[in-house]
């Protein structure tokens, strides 16, 4: 029986009804000084006060991170100079808190072997989802969930149910960026999602 078809499984992906330019993104993320790399890379766009603004205090310990309640969250120079990304921010910031936000990427013939992320549900208690919008791709970029390839297009925004397994791979010659975009999930939010 296939997945997609069977009632009693739920969705676990969505094309949210966001579309982004992908060209402003496209000529913002390459403004940005950009480092050599192998295999994956991360640039901060939105981080832990205290990443941002080192004389900032370093927040308390505490039992659960998940939900990002623990720290304030600050935007980056490197998104305070974006300002299209920024204004892609701050449209999720109308509906909810937004926590962490990263470019994500992924080297020419890398991958992200296959994992679940337990704290990145819609139906977790506290904890916050993430949302994916595909800046850079190529035709060989799969990303797999649940061994399904989820097409996802430059500038769509999408909900990827994290807790279920994923991977990635990049088998071509170009590598790959997405915007991810983290935030606590409200009705506000579950309305768009649901």
């Amino acid at each position: 029986m296939n997945i997609l078809q069977d009632p009693q499984v739920k969705n676990d992906r969505v094309k949210l009804p966001f579309k982004f330019d992908p060209k402003r993104m496209l000529n913002e993320y390459l403004a940005l000084p950009l480092n050599d790399f192998e295999y994956y890379n991360v640039i901060q766009l939105r981080a832990p006060a205290h990443l941002v603004d080192r004389s900032l205090p370093v927040p308390p310990p505490v039992e659960d991170y998940a939900d990002g309640s623990w720290t304030e969250w600050r935007n980056t120079s490197e998104l305070e100079k974006s300002p299209y990304l920024k204004e892609i921010v701050e449209c999720f910031s109308e509906i909810t808190t937004v926590t962490l936000v990263r470019l994500l990427r992924l080297a020419p013939y890398s991958e992200v072997k296959e994992h679940k992320d337990p704290t990145l549900g819609l139906d977790i208690e506290r904890s916050v989802i993430r949302l994916t919008i595909p800046i850079i791709k190529n035709s060989e970029v799969v990303f797999y969930l649940n061994q399904i390839p989820v097409e996802m297009q430059l500038g769509e925004c999408w909900y990827l149910n994290l807790i279920d397994s994923h991977s990635v791979i990049n088998a071509g010659a170009t590598e790959r960026v997405n915007l991810t975009i983290d935030m606590i999930p409200n009705a506000n939010l579950k309305a768009v999602i649901c």
